[in-house]
């Protein structure tokens, strides 16, 4: 409880549960995905505090949204630099700690200052593969 009292929210039981399943978790859950976890300690909690706990982490850059789904918002608790690696079949996100540096040329930048870059690479993760042979 007291590593998440510096995030400035206020520390419901529900809010440290859901704090609590992103802590560490790299597995880039969805806010359903937040919400089936913890509401087996906290049957009556809405998805609608997930969502909203996760809107606010969010604008305090506690977590990063990832857009890579097209179907659903996927979470990511660890906000520091690095890429994604995703799997075209289950949508399994898997991190990359590797810094690319991409040249960007005058004109393809259209006035830009570049301040950083995202890469994402996509594939069929080992179970999939093993489960298509």
């Amino acid at each position: 409880m007291e590593k998440h009292r510096e995030i400035g929210l206020k520390l419901t039981p529900q809010r440290v549960a859901i704090l609590d399943c992103l802590d560490g978790n790299k597995e880039h859950p969805s806010a359903e995905d937040i919400y089936k976890a913890v509401s087996k300690r906290f049957p009556t909690m809405s998805f609608a505090t997930v969502y909203n706990t996760l809107e606010t982490l969010k604008k305090r850059s506690e977590v990063l949204e990832l857009t890579i789904d097209p179907d659903k918002k996927r979470f990511d608790p660890n906000t520091e630099p690095h890429h994604h690696l995703i799997c075209v079949k289950c949508k399994k996100i898997s991190d990359i700690h590797i810094s690319y540096d991409l040249a960007v040329p005058d004109y393809d930048k259209k006035g830009f200052e570049i301040i950083g870059n995202h890469v994402e690479f996509y594939g069929i993760c080992p179970k999939c593969k093993k489960s298509d042979g």
